[in-house]
Parts: structure tokens; C-alpha cells; sequence
């Protein structure tokens, strides 16, 4: 990870050769980071110019839009956006410009967000591909106490497993992907920023996988569908770069397969890899040197006025002054002399296009050191006035501290509530019967099978509501489960998918009349798609927010409590502290149950036997090398 001055250089860097740079700011972040440590680290980026911030966060997003107004946002794909809903959530949030899209998205439902929403669209065309969907795992963490959504994913899926008949295999790491062949198809789908996943890969992966890129990108440009062709010559480079068991096109043309998955065998880089390759692009991307820009200019030395530098590079047209030419006493500096000196750009970025004008009236005389001064001086008011475009002001540091301290003491208030004065160590019973003395204890369950609804609510009294999984169930028996539950007076929360994509959403659309005819309590959102679906449609019944919507501290909370909120499931990746600095008394509590450690598009018995059971239930198992089983 780079550090902060080399951040600052970097930015400097992109911005004289016309780039930009997007620094990733996309992980989950708890109130006391946000507080002590955010504002001081993007501050000072913020004022170079940094191009945008990548985020999933919804707290930092808000953050970010009160304290860096001009900072663009990129929505991550961590955010797990799947459609138009999720998009049109972020079109109303301020500065956020584009979206990254799940990987997991066909190019008919990137097309759907084209065709409804004015954000950019970024999408992976390159690179690792993670088995369950973005901002969808907690595999690492759970097991490892590693959170990917903190940017730590230690990639369980990468491990191999034993499945249910014993059989060791790596059932849930997919090949890498490889999109070169579909290029075309990509861009007409809307993409307008192509992504190359590079994680903790080398420089020569970098540059030799973005040249191939950069190479069939401009064929395209330049001659259209017709004549895009990719040789095998730079399909084999980009396999010889790496590759995971070989190479799939992704979700791109399908919803999963047996073909997408690397289930045995080693990669590229454990087998060995193309040492001359290598080589190459490093003689030619990395120890070559830097690609000069070019620049024109000329020069003024006339006796009694002051000698003068004027340099041009593309729209920039800059000039310096220094002190007044003395008139020769012997003999008076030529042309060639006062080029020499201005031609020695030596190891900046610049080059003379042309050899500098120099005008003069041969009377003239000049020190060597004034000429390197002049010419030293002008290219560094080049570089301020490329660099000037992009520095931006922000409020006095000093300012902002006083301010987050004041959001620290105000917390610090809040968090005097009853569940937070809980002994640590009490257990659920102590807990649940200290609530039921204060008449505030409530306790839902959580319902994948309509058999299991009616067992308890026939045996279990103390049960006072439920939530109905409608991925899981029929639209028959969700309006069963509602009547029933309506007919023993407990609350019951239609339990929305944890992926709403196109077929699912129009699936729930032709259920959705029946279902509030049947008055619910209520839903359980999952995702940002769930929650403006339901807005679009006028809903007015309360909304119960899962620990899915990753709302880890007050600004996220502030953000989502806009949409009809009556409370929220408590994230699971925070502590008993975290969780009261939270104010976890408004919160509903997981208290016990298997947590989805990963939500994949992928199926496992698809993997194993190249089929799918097509029905709801525990197919597999399968057992890590510690003996840790998992269905």
C-alpha cells in the first residue's frame, strides 16, 4: 500500500500526462474511524486533486459529500448493485457519478441500467473473480476473523474442500476472468469504464494485461465490430500473464456453469510462468525510460530588458522572467550557447519537440547559471499551471476537528442506553428475561418452509412475529404464512431476497398487489434494490433494514432511516462495544441461527456433477482442512 506522499505523487504524476487517479476508500467503517481517522487521510488528497473515491460504504459517502463537496464518488462494487433500483438510489445521492456493477451481471441487465439511469458504468473485464458476490461475504471473517468488507479477505475460496462424498477439490474458486473476445459486446451494453482486477499482482501483470487491452479497445474504436479479431498470439499472452485453471468469459453470456469453476490442478503462477515473457514488459513498461511530453518554446535576451522563457504544451502557455541582460563587455553569448543550456531538460518530465527558439540581439551577455534558472523555472510553472486545474480549498483542519469532536461527545451520550449497561458476559436468557421485565421483549424467527411457520405457531407462544423468505417460498404459501400468522395475532415481515436481480424483481412484481392485499406487518430489506423498489411503488408499510445493508455506523443509518425505517437487523461483524457506540437498543439482534456466510450465483452440486437439484434445501456440505463443515 502506497503512503501518503506517494499518494500525493501519484496524483501529480497522472495529472501531467492527462490521466486520473480513483483511490478506493471501500471499506466498512466504524464511527470512531470515521471520526479520528478519515478526514485527515483524504484531506490532504482531497487538496492535490484526486479524481474520485471508490465507496461502499453509505456512511462515508455522506462523510465525504458534507466535508469534499467536489469529490466525485464511484458507488463500489461492494455495494452489490444488481439493476435500475440500486442505480436510481444512487442517482439521488449528491456526487455520486458512477456505478462499478456486480460481477455477476448478464450484459441484458447492464443494458437495463443504461437504458434507466444516467450514471457511468464500470464493469470487470479482467481478472479474479470472487465466488460470492461483492459485499455478500463474510466467509473470511466468520472463520478467520479477516472481513473482506474491511479490505482483509483472507480468500477461503481459494482453499480446497472436501464435498459430501469425501472428495477433495477447490469447489468454490472460480478461473479468472478473460472478456478480450467479448469486448464489443461489452461496450454496446453501456460500460464506459473497463475495470481490470490486479490485486496484489505484479507490475508486469499490470502492464503487460492492460496493453492487450488498450491494443484491442483501439482496434474496435477505429474499425468497429466487423473488423475485431484478437489474435491467439495475445490471447496466450494475457493466459500467460496468469490464469487460474484457464480462463472464463464470466457472467457476461451466463447465469453460472461447471465451465466457470477451477476445481482442480494448480494456477500459472504455482506451475511457473513465462520467464521471458516477463522479461519483456519489464525491459519495455518498467526499466525503460519514462515516455518524454513535448513541449515548445522560446527564448528573449536582449540587452537593457529582462531575459524571458515562454514554454507551450498542449492548452498550457506559460512564461518566466529574470533579471535584466547586461550588454557584453568581450564576448557576447550566441545562439548556440543559450541552446545549449535551454536543451538541457535532463531528468524532468518534458522534451523538446522541437529545438527552442532563441531571439536575441547578439550583444547580448547571459550567465550559464541565469539560462539553467530561467529554464528550471519555467518548467516548474508548467507543472503548476497543469497542476492548478486540479487543487482544490477545504475548511480549516482546525475547524473540522473541533466538529468531529463534538460528534464524539454527543455519541458518547447516546450510548448511555440499557442493553449497552448489560453485563458482557450475560447470556441470552439473562438478556432476554431483563427485557421481558421492562415489557420490551419481542423475538421473530426466520422462515424458509411454511411446515415450520405452523409448528411454531401452534407450539411456541413465545415467539411474537416472523419474517417470511419469499426467495425461499411460494407466492401460495407466503400468503398462507400471512393469514396464518394475522390469525394468531404476531407481526410478520415479508423477508426480501438478498439478490434482487431482473428476473427476481419481476417474479416478486406479479406477487407484490396480492401480498399487501394480505396486510403484512411489514418487509425486511436486504439490499438498496429492495428498498427503492418498494419506494417507487408508493409502499407505506415499515421497513425492518438486515445486517446486509451494512449500516455500521450513525451516518449510514441517517442515510437509509429516510426510507420508512422501523429498525434494523445489528450488523454481525461488530463487537458488544462497537455495537453500543452504535446504539444497538434500536437494534434487532441475531441471537441465534447459521449466518449465509457467502450468497453466490454459482451452486456447488452445479460444480460437482454438472447439474442443479432445482429446489430449496441442503445439497452439500463441505469441510475445510480443519475439519470446520459448512452446508
Amino acid at each position: 500500500n502506497p503512503d501518503d506522499d506517494m499518494l500525493l505523487d501519484a496524483i501529480d504524476y497522472v495529472h501531467l500526462r492527462g490521466k486520473k487517479l480513483y483511490l478506493t476508500v471501500n471499506t466498512l467503517l466504524k464511527d470512531s474511524e470515521i471520526e479520528e481517522q478519515l478526514y485527515a487521510y483524504l484531506e490532504p488528497l482531497y487538496r492535490q486533486g484526486l479524481d474520485a473515491v471508490i465507496v461502499q460504504d453509505l456512511g462515508v459517502m455522506k462523510f465525504i459529500q458534507e466535508h469534499f463537496p467536489l469529490l466525485p464518488i464511484h458507488a463500489s462494487t461492494q455495494m452489490t448493485i444488481t439493476g435500475k433500483y440500486g442505480a436510481k438510489f444512487l442517482e439521488g445521492q449528491r456526487n455520486v457519478t458512477r456505478v462499478v456493477t456486480a460481477r455477476e451481471l448478464s450484459l441484458d441487465e447492464i443494458k437495463d441500467i443504461r437504458d434507466n439511469s444516467s450514471l457511468e458504468i464500470e464493469s470487470f473485464i479482467h481478472g479474479a473473480l470472487c465466488y460470492s458476490y461483492s459485499g455478500q461475504c463474510l466467509f473470511s471473517s466468520m472463520v478467520g476473523g479477516r472481513s473482506g468488507n474491511r479490505g482483509r479477505c483472507a480468500q477461503p475460496c481459494r482453499m480446497a474442500y472436501k464435498d459430501s462424498d469425501g472428495k477433495n477439490g477447490y469447489f468454490i474458486s472460480p478461473k479468472d476472468l478473460c472478456t478480450i473476445e467479448i469486448l464489443p459486446e461489452i461496450i454496446k451494453a453501456g460500460v464506459t469504464s473497463l475495470k481490470i482486477e490486479g490485486r496484489m499482482k505484479k507490475p508486469e501483470y499490470t502492464a503487460g494485461v492492460v496493453s492487450i487491452y488498450r491494443k484491442y479497445l483501439d482496434l474496435y474504436l477505429a474499425k468497429g465490430e466487423k473488423g475485431y479479431s484478437v489474435l491467439q498470439k495475445d490471447k496466450q499472452i494475457l493466459f500467460d500473464l496468469f490464469n487460474r485453471g484457464g480462463f472464463t468469459a464470466g457472467y457476461y453470456l451466463k447465469h453460472n456453469g461447471q465451465d466457470m469453476m477451477f476445481t482442480e490442478g494448480k494456477d500459472n503462477e504455482e506451475k511457473g510462468r513465462n520467464e521471458e515473457l516477463f522479461a519483456r514488459i519489464r525491459s519495455r513498461y518498467i526499466e525503460a525510460p519514462q515516455e518524454k511530453m513535448l513541449i515548445t518554446g522560446e527564448a528573449y535576451v536582449y540587452v537593457g530588458q529582462p531575459v524571458s522563457m515562454r514554454v507551450r504544451y498542449k492548452e498550457y502557455d506559460v512564461s518566466v522572467e529574470g533579471d535584466v541582460v547586461q550588454a557584453a563587455q568581450n564576448q557576447p553569448m550566441t545562439v548556440e550557447k543559450i541552446e545549449k543550456q535551454l536543451n538541457k531538460l535532463g531528468a524532468t518530465e518534458f522534451a523538446w519537440k522541437e529545438m527552442p527558439q532563441v531571439f536575441t540581439d547578439n550583444e547580448s551577455f547571459i550567465s550559464v547559471t541565469e539560462l539553467n534558472n530561467l529554464r528550471r523555472a519555467v518548467v516548474d510553472r508548467l507543472r503548476e499551471e497543469i497542476h492548478r486545474e486540479y487543487r482544490r480549498d477545504v475548511e480549516d483542519s482546525d475547524d473540522m476537528l473541533v466538529e468531529n469532536k463534538a460528534v464524539v461527545q454527543e455519541n458518547e451520550l447516546q450510548n448511555s442506553n440499557s442493553f449497552c449497561n448489560t453485563k458482557i458476559n450475560a447470556t441470552l436468557t439473562d438478556v432476554t428475561q431483563s427485557n421481558k421485565s421492562r415489557g420490551s421483549y419481542t423475538m421473530y424467527a426466520y422462515i424458509e418452509d411454511i411446515h415450520i411457520l405452523q409448528m411454531l405457531i401452534t407450539e411456541f407462544s413465545e415467539y411474537n412475529g416472523f419474517y417470511l423468505d419469499m426467495a425461499s417460498l411460494s407466492k401460495d404459501d407466503i400468503l398462507k404464512g400471512i393469514s396464518l400468522c394475522r390469525s394468531a395475532d404476531k407481526k410478520i415481515y415479508i423477508a426480501m431476497p438478498h439478490i434482487f436481480r431482473k428476473k427476481m424483481v419481476e417474479q416478486f412484481d406479479n406477487m407484490y398487489e396480492d401480498i399487501l392485499a394480505m396486510e403484512p406487518t411489514g418487509f425486511l430489506v436486504r439490499n438498496l434494490e429492495n428498498l427503492i423498489f418498494l419506494t417507487e411503488r408508493g409502499n407505506k408499510l415499515p421497513i425492518l433494514q438486515d445486517y446486509t445493508m451494512y449500516a455500521y455506523n450513525k451516518n449510514a443509518r441517517t442515510v437509509l432511516d429516510k426510507y420508512n425505517t422501523e429498525g434494523y437487523v445489528l450488523p454481525v461483524e461488530l463487537n458488544f462495544r462497537e455495537l453500543c457506540e452504535l446504539g444497538a437498543e434500536k437494534g434487532i439482534l441475531i441471537a441465534y441461527g447459521r449466518i449465509p456466510m457467502m450468497i453466490s450465483a454459482q451452486c456447488v452440486t452445479k460444480t460437482r456433477e454438472g447439474i442443479c437439484a432445482g429446489k430449496t434445501g441442503v445439497h452439500e456440505q463441505l469441510t475445510d482442512r480443519m475439519n470446520n463443515v459448512f452446508p
